[in-house]
């Protein structure tokens, strides 16, 4: 496995539409890494460039300590799962997982080994000699991934692989991928637009807008301490409700004050609120579920119907 290190990295199409842009992150040893964002935000793109598939424009792409920049693909020792299977409909399961170990030009014995052992890592021992055409999507979904791992990839990259499949199998398939990074341990990038795949899923999460980072952090940080805007309305179910307020203290305790409201401050809050210097209009954001109802006015509540 290997590291994963974007350095000021961009990518503009036809020299004008730019779709990644001054992209700096980085996807540790073993860590299992999403790409969550919006359609059209640059994350297919940035998986692109790391497989080698699509042209840096600007900026270093490092596995390790090794610049990829000039490598072609077949150099890079990765392996990718796409939201198509991507699969060779005339072959058998055990064809399609083994074809990629016969370009590598591998023994009879070492290609039987491997997709073999695939095939019992993912459970889909019973069908390797069956034709790819009458399987269900989560079992072609299943031999796509096998023909990834059998390459025993430095990084395993994924792009929206199971977007396609009904909210009960990706459930399911949701757990069986999170177990294969557990026993197999490889670096994965995986790129998604559900947040719910992200934050159930990933170490970490990157978050992208309109091909600018938004914020990197584990799953609880993205939620719980949104960086921007966009990523706290964009993360959670239902979304952060915003009000526009300005920012008051009193007696050592801070509001955010409306027209409509009056709402008191946490001291987590007022303590990172001390150094503050910023301009004192301000954007309040408040989960849903930290809103409280009490039948009886009192300091800090908001009256509403």
């Amino acid at each position: 496995m290997a590291s994963v290190t974007l350095k000021h990295v961009w990518k503009i199409y036809e020299g004008r539409v730019i779709a990644v842009k001054d992209l700096n992150i980085q996807c540790k040893q073993g860590e299992f890494f999403a790409l969550l964002g919006p359609s059209g935000c640059g994350k297919s793109s940035t998986l692109r460039m790391i497989a080698g598939l699509e042209e840096i424009t600007k900026g270093e792409i490092w596995f390790d300590d090794t610049l990829v920049n000039p490598l072609r693909p077949s150099q890079r020792n990765v392996a990718m799962v796409f939201e198509t299977y991507a699969l060779y409909p005339y072959l058998s399961v055990y064809e399609n997982i083994a074809f990629p170990l016969r370009l590598r030009g591998l023994s009879k014995d070492e290609i039987d080994r491997r997709v073999r052992w695939a095939a019992d890592f993912l459970g889909i021992t019973d069908i390797l000699h069956v034709g790819v055409k009458g399987l269900s999507s989560g079992q072609m979904q299943s031999v796509g991934i096998g023909r990834a791992i059998v390459r025993e990839p430095s990084v395993l990259l994924m792009d929206e692989p199971i977007s396609h499949l009904e909210a009960r199998q990706r459930a399911r398939m949701r757990e069986e991928l999170v177990k294969l990074h557990n026993r197999l341990e490889t670096t994965t990038i995986y790129v998604t637009h559900d947040q719910v795949e992200a934050m159930t899923m990933a170490d970490r999460i990157a978050v992208m807008n309109l091909g600018e980072l938004q914020q990197v952090g584990t799953p609880k940080e993205v939620y719980e301490q949104p960086r921007t805007e966009f990523v706290g309305g964009f993360i959670g179910e239902p979304p952060m409700n915003f009000a526009d307020g300005d920012l008051q203290q009193e007696d050592g305790q801070f509001y955010v004050v409306s027209p409509s409201f009056k709402v008191a401050l946490g001291p987590v809050l007022a303590e990172r609120l001390r150094s503050y210097r910023g301009p004192s209009r301000v954007r309040l954001g408040i989960r849903p579920e930290n809103i409280g109802v009490s039948l009886t006015p009192g300091e800090g509540l908001v009256e509403a119907t």
